[in-house]
C-alpha cells in the first residue's frame, strides 16, 4: 500500500514536470485538414479552421480520395475567391499530401472540382512567424578591427599578499541554490508524500 502511494506521488511529480516543460518549448504542429472528415465535399473546413494558428515550420496534411478529388494551390486571393483553377502553383493528386509551411504569408488551397470549390471546399492558410525565433543579437554593432599595439614592457610581479582572516560564515555554494523547476518538483513530491 505504501509503495502504491509512492508510485502515485512520483507519477504526479513527473506529470507536473512534463507540463511545466511543455510550456517552455513547442515544436512544429502537423495539421490534418478537415480532421476525421478529411478533405472532401462533406467536410466543414470553416469549423475545423476556427481557432487554428499556422506557424512557419508547421505542416498541413491533405487526405482525400484520389483520383476523384485533388488539392490545388493557387497564387492569389482573387483566384481563391473566384475558384479560378486555370493558373495553379501546384496540383496534388496522390490522395495524401504533406505540405510544409516554410515562410510567413498567405497560402490558398482549393479542391480540384469546380463545383465543390464554388460550394466552399477551400482553405486559406495565414502562416505566422515561428515561436522559436532566433534570439536577437545583443550587440548590433560589430567590433572594429583591432589596431596593433606596440609591445609593452613586462610588469614587475606584485608584492606578496597578506593572508586575510577566514570568514566566519562561508558563502553559499552553487549546489545550495535550486532552480525554480527543481524547487517545484521537490515541493510537489513532498506534498504528495505527506498526503496533501
Amino acid at each position: 500500500m505504501g509503495g502504491d502511494r509512492v508510485f502515485k506521488s512520483l507519477l504526479v511529480v513527473v506529470l507536473v514536470a512534463v507540463t511545466v516543460g511543455a510550456q517552455e518549448v513547442q515544436g512544429p504542429v502537423h495539421h490534418v485538414v478537415g480532421g476525421d472528415r478529411r478533405w472532401n465535399a462533406d467536410s466543414d473546413i470553416g469549423s475545423w479552421l476556427s481557432g487554428r494558428v499556422f506557424r512557419v515550420g508547421d505542416r498541413i496534411w491533405f487526405t482525400y480520395s484520389a483520383p476523384q478529388e485533388s488539392v490545388v494551390e493557387l497564387q492569389s486571393l482573387e483566384e481563391f475567391q473566384s475558384c479560378d483553377l486555370s493558373n495553379p502553383i501546384k496540383m496534388y493528386t496522390d490522395g495524401v499530401n504533406q505540405i510544409p509551411l516554410e515562410r510567413e504569408g498567405s497560402r490558398y488551397f482549393v479542391i480540384g472540382n469546380q463545383e465543390s470549390c464554388n460550394n466552399g471546399l477551400k482553405l486559406h492558410v495565414d502562416v505566422k512567424p515561428s515561436d522559436l525565433q532566433e534570439l536577437p543579437n545583443p550587440n548590433p554593432w560589430p567590433l572594429p578591427n583591432p589596431t596593433p599595439f606596440p609591445p609593452q614592457p613586462k610588469p614587475e610581479p606584485p608584492p606578496e599578499p597578506k593572508p586575510e582572516p577566514e570568514p566566519t560564515t562561508p558563502p553559499p555554494s552553487a549546489s545550495t541554490q535550486l532552480s525554480g523547476l527543481s524547487f517545484g518538483l521537490f515541493v510537489g513530491l513532498l506534498l504528495c508524500l505527506v498526503g496533501l
